[in-house]
């Protein structure tokens, strides 16, 4: 046991609650669908979940601070939560059910808990530091993460996102090279390809544009299962604004077919 479990109790709480807004809200007629600046999409389900999410936490945890994706950062201090509400809000909005409520836990900048629940998959992934990484329905009902033993390129099964990310980040053909390279490649995309990296199903993921809260809670779970995970210059940042997830051993390959500069992998 380590001194964040109470920590992830409390994820586990708060992901059920965001669960039962997000699934009654799925395929709803009367979904209400905004675009951001940013040009991507909102929805009222987004917005409901992490509402309910910084009210647990104003009562349960008043002095850490919380970042959150629809509404910023509030709060200051050593203990910080970072919350997706929706990660994969297109899949969402479409009715496609790849999509997850994403809660990590840094302290002293550095993440040591992360919670990845996927109600419309029947699947939640999780992991405290140092407590291994786990999957299941609930804390009662779960099974131990591993990261697979494939030791090379050829052998490697590769997932992403899209190929428009990868264009628009001047990456494609480096991109398309390592797809030729794996004995298979797909877009299971977003939470769902760096989960099933720690699950051991996949290899290796990568995605070249992301925010803090769509990398934080999936990084210790990747780690506590066995794998590596830095962004694509080798960096283990959770601000390096990319994600590249793998099962170890490959991981000094992919980020050097990738062309992503010097390697300063972690020990």
């Amino acid at each position: 046991m380590t001194g964040y479990n109470d920590d992830l109790r409390l994820a586990h709480v708060m992901a059920d609650a965001a669960d039962d807004l997000t699934m009654r809200r799925f395929k709803s007629m009367d979904l209400r669908v905004e675009t951001k600046p940013d040009l991507t999409p909102v929805s009222d389900a987004d917005q409901a979940a992490e509402n309910a999410i910084r009210g647990a936490l104003g009562r349960a945890r008043p002095r850490d601070a919380v970042v959150g994706e629809e509404f910023g950062a509030s709060g200051h201090g050593d203990r910080s939560w970072i919350i997706d509400p929706i990660d994969g809000t297109k899949n969402y909005v479409r009715g496609v059910p790849v999509w997850a409520t994403l809660i990590a836990l840094m302290d002293q900048d550095r993440v040591v808990m992360g919670l990845v629940s996927a109600p419309a998959l029947g699947r939640r992934w999780w992991a405290a530091r140092d407590s291994g990484a786990w999957t299941g329905k609930s804390l009662t009902k779960a099974t131990r993460c591993h990261v697979s033993s494939v030791t090379s390129i050829e052998d490697a099964s590769f997932s992403y996102s899209s190929i428009g990310g990868w264009e628009e980040a001047g990456r494609l053909d480096a991109f398309l090279d390592l797809n030729r390279s794996v004995w298979r490649s797909r877009a299971y995309g977003d939470f769902w390809s760096h989960m099933l990296v720690a699950e051991g199903a996949v290899d290796v993921s990568a995605e070249p544009e992301l925010s803090p809260w769509d990398i934080a809670a999936l990084t210790v779970i990747v780690e506590e299962a066995g794998g590596i995970w830095t962004d694509l210059s080798g960096v283990p940042d959770v601000d390096g604004g990319s994600l590249l997830c793998s099962n170890g051993p490959l991981h000094g390959e992919v980020l050097k077919r990738l062309g992503s500069g010097p390697l300063t992998l972690p020990a």
